[in-house]
């Protein structure tokens, strides 16, 4: 079943588009005012190019680095083409550009299809571009006071309204088609996440704009379709590492233990101590380590099928445009949460968040030791006391990708990529708007093939967009953690029972 998705006919993946300056004027209704960013913004070359020079990675080694948690969980998507959608003209300092707006469609991983419309009329999509479902505070979402109201509108008009008859009514609207409906949803949202000065091409697309502009009502963020949290817990051999919480509105997950349970004896568990292969909403997780169990880490997974709440934000490291969503089938969800244990000594427990409120990627380090953790980041020594929890905020540019891995002894590395998109273009004074970036070889986050698609926003042949950036020099930074090698003995399984 689908929850206000609705079946796409004549499927047409648009490549690119070469939109054209709008000849004529079209009647400003309701509309917020744009930021004024100067009139070489729509001036600017197509050939520009940027360079951000911040460093270089330290501490690699020879050891493949394990992934440091940063999301908390949710869908996995890729990015097909803008589906259903019309034409709409932005304005900016007495110049104006006519570009697409409308629905695109997402691929889940693993099962389920998303529609989506775009928060950030000044960027680029990028084709096969991969994406993650994100808190607002990780997006351009975060601290816009009406981001409450974009999520009114998706509730409120198509394609969570089906009914265009009745749709076009409210608006005042002679008749709706998909297309412009789609396109009017899609104004509406700019005006709100953009501040945009744009109007529907289509007098019936505009009446609906202004319809859900002046009547969309504020509102909280939804809930995440599934997490665990925290998605990082340590400790000693011999003990019950967590809980981890598990965060969902699906009726229940499939809980995928560590991959090696059966060489390391460490088991996925209720408070029972029984071990686990499904849980719900609510169910605490533990992992039950041996006593015997040399220094090691593990992770455990947990995998759902559910609908994914409309308004929830998704985001990509390959520099595409941010996406929120307007409607989904039942879709493969997950999470992940990993343990480190040690005899003794520092015990830290890693994860990692883009924080858009400080214009940074937090680190938290949660440290069970018993004796202080101590590492260093962009050439700054930071200690977390034994039992205690600290985070550090590392800043970064806009469009800043970044890569650090943490070195340990005997070559144990950890490492968390990606890259920082925290701003509409309209929230960067003195940035253009730009295509995805190429980062070099060795960085994250970079393009994932196809080439840009300036389906809805910019188009790649306007002003707006400055063609493709010349790369990211990788922010650097080690951090040594006390980490331990994992040497793991064989363990047999008990009986098993459902999550708390």
């Amino acid at each position: 079943m689908f929850s206000g998705f609705t079946a796409f006919s004549g499927f047409s993946a648009v490549d690119a588009f070469s939109a054209g300056t709008a000849s004529a004027a079209v009647p400003r209704r309701g509309a917020v005012p744009r930021r004024s960013r100067g009139a070489a913004r729509l001036a600017a070359v197509t050939a520009a190019s940027r360079l951000l020079a911040v460093g270089a990675v330290l501490g690699a080694g020879p050891a493949a680095a394990e992934e440091v948690p940063q999301h908390r969980g949710g869908a996995t998507a890729t990015l097909g083409g803008l589906q259903t959608y019309g034409q709409a003209v932005v304005r900016e300092d007495g110049s104006s550009q006519q570009v697409p707006a409308g629905l695109f469609e997402m691929s889940v991983d693993g099962g389920g299809t998303l529609q989506t419309y775009c928060v950030d009329v000044h960027s680029p999509t990028q084709k096969d571009a991969k994406y993650q479902e994100t808190p607002w505070s990780g997006t351009s979402l975060n601290g816009n006071r009406d981001a409450g109201r974009i999520r009114w509108i998706l509730q409120h008009s198509y394609p969570q309204v089906n009914d265009l008859a009745a749709l076009a009514k409210k608006a005042g609207a002679t008749s709706l088609t998909e297309q412009t409906a789609a396109a009017g949803t899609q104004v509406a949202i700019w005006r709100y996440s953009d501040e945009a000065q744009v109007d529907a091409v289509d007098p019936q697309a505009e009446k609906l704009a202004d319809y859900l502009y002046k009547s969309a009502r504020a509102g909280g963020e939804p809930k995440a379709s599934l997490t665990l949290e925290p998605s990082a817990v340590s400790g000693r051999p011999g003990e019950r590492l967590g809980p981890v919480t598990v965060r969902t509105d699906a009726e229940a997950v499939t809980v995928t233990p560590p991959a090696d349970t059966v060489a390391s004896g460490v088991r996925v568990v209720g408070k029972d101590g029984k071990q686990v292969k499904s849980a719900g909403d609510g169910s605490r997780l533990y992992f039950d380590v041996p006593k015997d169990a040399p220094d090691g880490s593990a992770a455990l997974s947990v995998q759902a099928s559910t609908t994914v709440p409309v308004g929830r934000a998704f985001t990509s490291d390959a520099r595409s445009q941010t996406q929120i969503l307007a409607g989904s089938s039942e879709s493969t969800v997950s999470a992940t949460a990993t343990a480190d244990w040690a005899a003794q000594g520092a015990v830290p427990a890693l994860s990692a968040e883009k924080n858009c409120a400080k214009g940074g990627v937090d680190i938290t380090a949660n440290n069970t030791g018993d004796a202080p953790f101590t590492f260093s980041l962009m050439d700054v020594k930071y200690t977390i006391k034994a039992g205690t929890t600290r985070t550090v905020t590392i800043p970064l540019q806009e469009d800043q990708a970044y890569d650090f891995t943490i070195t340990g002894p005997n070559g144990v590395q950890k490492r968390l990529t990606g890259v920082l998109d925290c701003r509409t273009e309209g929230d960067a004074p003195g940035v253009t708007a730009q295509s995805a970036a190429e980062p070099l070889p060795a960085a994250a986050g970079g393009t994932s093939g196809g080439g840009d698609l300036a389906e809805t926003g910019s188009s790649g042949n306007t002003p707006l967009m400055v063609g493709i950036a010349v790369g990211f020099v990788l922010l650097g930074g080690a951090a040594v953690f006390l980490l331990r090698p994992k040497k793991n003995p064989a363990k047999a399984l008990p009986e098993t029972s459902t999550g708390e």
